[in-house]
């Protein structure tokens, strides 16, 4: 500060305005309030309010929705959300799970492996009978007792059991996200609780049951399906395939939408890097193989979003018809790669795996828009880009879209071209040598980013940010939420910070 006897300088500020503006820089700069995390303690302080309010005042009972608005008022996840529902699709419970995980493998501290253990408490409270999980789990006793939770068994009746939902569901990564983090949960405390143990290879067994002979696996579940049922057949184009929406069941079908068989080979590689058992990657390999039957012939070698029991691409949703993906059909090619690096070694003739991507790739650059996007679908032998308008009638001119659906994707291509490129070079002593899935999730941290993160944190120990609610109607007045997307991003940011600190 300037002392005010110093009248020789005052003077000079009264002479200069220049001396008197720079002056005032300095000045507010010298009193700016400093953000914290300067230092280890004070970035520790701020992670155990943000992982304290999220436990004490977000969770239900352990688990979480998507987001909340400011007040805690409301919840919601894919629907709105009561105080006892904890949601399960990402970035719902089993991503927050896995963020208490990955950032306790990142800064070790002890807090964090608790919070991951309740976590996983809750998502077992949520297991269901068939194996895996619903798109939900409710703790509230009355809305418990219409679901067939595996902790809930002697309390239902005999006659009851047949009436409870009991629908293990894949779509949108529900059933597949929660057995990666407890499988990761379970390798961490190094398989000695019984709990989370039972649970996860009770789920994974039963993901193995519940696929189809032919490798694939349906979006959902409650009953496992006859061996003899699916056989392998290659995927052909029914040329009088219905142009209208034809509204019948689904769920039984071959899937592939939103990555949901991408998804499952994933869980089923990481099974069997977590137990060593044979059976999980052989599940992976026959889904695999499902994925190279699935391939439709040329001139439109790619990969529909679901298939019927003759392998024909069929309609799921009402703006989901049978066509070509572009979007499922990337993430296949990751797959297919994916598996071919990580199980190649032990696999016979790996080389397959990899062999229907070339083609693929040529057909989806053939079939770029004009702004280097991909459409979601593509017409089955016209392969002309399709849509779906507002009254959910197919159309080819992308106008007067609904809001809720990417009817448009990114491309991928040249990303999948170079990861292919690299696999095609890997000697068969480098298969299965990849980054362990046991390795941390780190994030660069800036210190600018740092300084934002901190001095976002209000003294709750929340992140709250401009946004809406979807699901409370467009007179909602809630315009501050709280995210646990932004939770999951910023805790990994500041455990990976103390990892260096």
């Amino acid at each position: 500060m300037i002392r005010s006897s110093d009248r020789r300088f005052a003077a000079a500020l009264d002479r200069s305005p220049w001396v008197a503006a720079v002056l005032g820089c300095f000045l507010a700069l010298f009193n700016a309030p400093r953000s914290v995390g300067q230092s280890p303690d004070e970035v520790r302080e701020a992670l155990h309010r943000a992982v304290n309010f999220f436990r004490q005042q977000a969770s239900s009972q352990g688990g979480y929705v998507y987001q909340w608005s400011s007040d805690l008022a409301k919840r919601e996840g894919e629907g709105e959300a009561g105080v006892n529902t904890a949601w399960i699709e990402p970035p719902g419970t089993p991503a927050v799970g896995m963020a208490y995980l990955n950032a306790y493998r990142l800064c070790g501290d002890p807090l964090l492996l608790e919070a991951a253990k309740e976590t996983a408490a809750a998502l077992l409270r949520g297991q269901l009978e068939s194996g895996g999980w619903d798109d939900r789990i409710e703790f509230d006793p009355m809305l418990r007792s219409k679901y067939a939770y595996r902790v809930d068994a002697e309390l239902a009746g005999a006659d009851e059991s047949d009436k409870r939902r009991n629908i293990t569901t894949f779509d949108d990564d529900k059933s597949q996200s929660v057995a990666r983090f407890l499988m990761q949960l379970d390798a961490e405390t190094k398989f000695q609780d019984a709990a989370i143990h039972e649970a996860i290879t009770y789920a994974l067994d039963r993901f193995v049951k519940a696929q189809y002979a032919n490798g694939a696996w349906p979006q959902r579940y409650s009953e496992f399906p006859d061996a003899s049922q699916a056989p392998s057949l290659k995927a052909s184009i029914d040329r009088d395939w219905p142009r209208v929406y034809p509204d019948k069941k689904y769920a039984h079908f071959y899937t592939l939408n939103d990555n949901t068989l991408s998804d499952l080979i994933t869980t089923m590689l990481d099974a069997w890097e977590v137990y060593d058992e044979p059976k999980y990657l052989n599940a992976a390999v026959r889904a695999g193989e499902f994925l190279l039957n699935a391939q439709l012939p040329e001139p439109q070698p790619g990969w529909a979003q679901q298939y019927d029991s003759q392998m024909k691409p069929m309609w799921a949703r009402k703006f989901e018809p049978p066509a070509i993906s572009g979007g499922e059909s990337q993430g296949v090619m990751r797959t297919l790669i994916q598996l071919y690096q990580r199980a190649g070694h032990v696999v016979e003739r790996p080389e397959r795996f990899l062999e229907p991507i070339p083609g693929a790739l040529a057909y989806f650059r053939r079939s770029l828009l004009d702004d280097g996007r991909l459409a979601r679908f593509y017409e089955l032998e016209t392969n002309r880009p399709l849509f779906c308008n507002k009254q959910y009638e197919l159309t080819y001119v992308p106008d007067d879209l609904p809001t809720h659906y990417g009817f448009i994707v990114d491309s991928r291509l040249d990303r999948i071209e170079s990861d292919l490129a690299r696999a095609q070079k890997l000697r068969k002593d480098q298969m299965g040598s990849g980054k362990s899935i046991f390795a941390s999730k780190r994030s660069e941290v800036s210190s600018q980013q740092l300084r934002s993160i901190l001095d976002n944190l209000d003294e709750r120990g929340a992140w709250v940010e401009p946004g809406r609610l979807k699901n409370f109607g467009s007179d909602d007045s809630t315009r501050e939420v709280i995210r646990s997307e932004t939770f999951i991003k910023n805790l990994n940011a500041l455990a990976s910070w103390l990892s260096k600190n």
